[in-house]
């Protein structure tokens, strides 16, 4: 039996890179995926039918999760098309990196409303939802750069390591009604984002890395697998680092 067989998941921000990685993996474990994309309109269309032909039910919706209606209206129209939500995966985000003396507010702002603030409107939607369950993973997709900070990125760090605290209070409300919260937090992972990186830049981040190679999508989706099924039903509140040893 697969891992997943017949669980319903929400991934956020799937129609390419990590995201889209997650929502493959999960299919292919047997679970039926809802996920959204924003801009990226032909690529989160074209994902539907990939996500159909490993035999489950796959649907996406076009959808701004930091904003609050819209999270709300996501998290109804989801369970109403699939019947419950099991396994929520709070993916979507951004950079717009700056050194701190040149970044501007709008810098800072977009990057806490799209990281931050998404997470905190779709987890207080689907809430009531799972509580009723009694039942439920949420996986927040974070970054070593919350954990260990980055020259830079003080935005997108402060972002992340918001994530964490977030994480973990969320697994102390929630854990009594069987609800988990959990975060993994992405080393250097190949995505389109990185693929615009170049190869000296690319090449001192391996360096750097005891595995001496980049992670992929499908390393990020494999811990969720983890953190999304019955594997991981007595871990809760935990932040899992998948980054080729870079903390240790």
């Amino acid at each position: 039996m697969k891992l997943l067989q017949d669980k319903v998941a929400l991934v956020t921000g799937a129609a390419k890179g990590i995201g889209r990685g997650i929502a493959i993996q999960f299919a292919k474990q047997g679970a039926h995926v809802a996920f959204t994309y924003l801009s990226s309109v032909e690529q989160g269309e074209a994902l539907v039918s990939e996500l159909e032909a490993y035999g489950v039910k796959a649907k996406g919706y076009r959808s701004d999760a930091s904003n609050t209606k819209h999270a709300e209206e996501l998290i109804n129209a989801v369970a109403a098309d699939f019947g419950r939500i099991d396994i929520l995966v709070n993916n979507a985000g951004i950079t717009k990196d700056n050194l701190l003396l040149r970044m501007t507010e709008e810098q800072w702002d977009d990057v806490m409303r799209i990281n931050l603030k998404s997470i905190f409107n779709t987890t207080r939607a689907i809430t009531k939802l799972m509580m009723k369950q009694r039942s439920g993973s949420i996986i927040n997709i974070t970054s070593i750069v919350g954990i260990k900070g980055n020259a830079g990125q003080t935005n997108y760090a402060a972002s992340k390591a918001g994530m964490i605290g977030f994480t973990k209070s969320v697994a102390l409300e929630l854990g009594s009604r069987g609800v988990r919260c959990n975060a993994i937090a992405p080393g250097f992972i190949e995505t389109e984002m990185t693929g615009k990186l170049n190869e000296e830049m690319v090449s001192g981040w391996v360096n750097s890395i005891p595995l001496k190679r980049t992670g992929t999508a499908e390393d990020i989706a494999n811990a969720c697998i983890f953190f999304a099924s019955d594997m991981s039903s007595y871990v809760t509140g935990q932040v899992l680092p998948v980054c080729g040893g870079m903390l240790t």
